[in-house]
This record gives C-alpha cells, structure tokens and sequence, in this order.
C-alpha cells in the first residue's frame, strides 16, 4: 500500500509538471491533482494491461510507439471521469503521458536502484 501511494504521489508531482509546462492540461485543486494521480494508477493497473495485450500488432508495427497513446487514452479517461482535472485533446494526454514518464524516472533515477526504504518503529 505504501509502494502504492509513493507511486501515486510520483505521478501527480510529473501531472503537476505537465499542467505547468502544457497549456492543454489543468487542475483546478490540488485535490483533483492527487485524485487524479490515484485514479490513474487503479486505470494503469486495471485497464492498461488489457488495452496492451489488444493492441499488441499495432504496437509491434509501431515499434511501441503506440503504448504512447495508450497512455495518453489513461489520462483522457481521467480527465473525462474526475471534475477538476481537465485535457484539452489526445495531444496534450500524450504529451502530459510524456512528462509524467520523464518524471517518474528522473525520481527514480535519483532515488537509486535500492528504492527507499521506510521504517516503522513502534513505541
């Protein structure tokens, strides 16, 4: 669960980067900003798996450049179910996909491969 939300919080740091730097994308609360991030985690995890498997030809053609749209599809569906959290078009979602990939990595990145560790001391 902790894995879960620190991924979470990730993903709405790179939406917060990408509805500053993309004019197509907006939040209208820091609230919708991490329900939206939470969101897009249960669809990645739930929705995008299948999505991949159905579009396997296409994204072999495309050389997987299409997993491009498939994220940008995720931030769409997010954008159509949550208020507060708004995408101009599929352009902007794969834009806004892009950003929140390079920073998600770069958190990564600088985290090293050994993660973080959280300890719970109980007094």
């Amino acid at each position: 669960m902790i894995g879960f939300l620190l991924r979470a919080l990730v993903v709405a740091l790179g939406l917060y980067v990408a509805s500053r730097i993309i004019p197509g994308v907006s939040f209208t609360s820091t609230e919708s900003l991490l329900w939206a991030a939470v969101l897009l985690g249960v669809l990645n995890a739930i929705i995008r798996p299948i999505l991949i498997v159905l579009t396997i030809p296409i994204t072999v053609l495309t050389f997987g450049l299409f997993l491009l749209v498939i994220n940008g599809l995720m931030i769409e569906l997010v954008a159509h179910v949550l208020d507060g959290f708004a995408v101009s078009g599929l352009g902007a979602a794969i834009l806004a996909s892009l950003v929140v990939s390079v920073v998600s990595w770069l958190v990564s990145w600088s985290v090293g491969p050994g993660g973080v560790e959280i300890m719970v001391v109980r007094r």
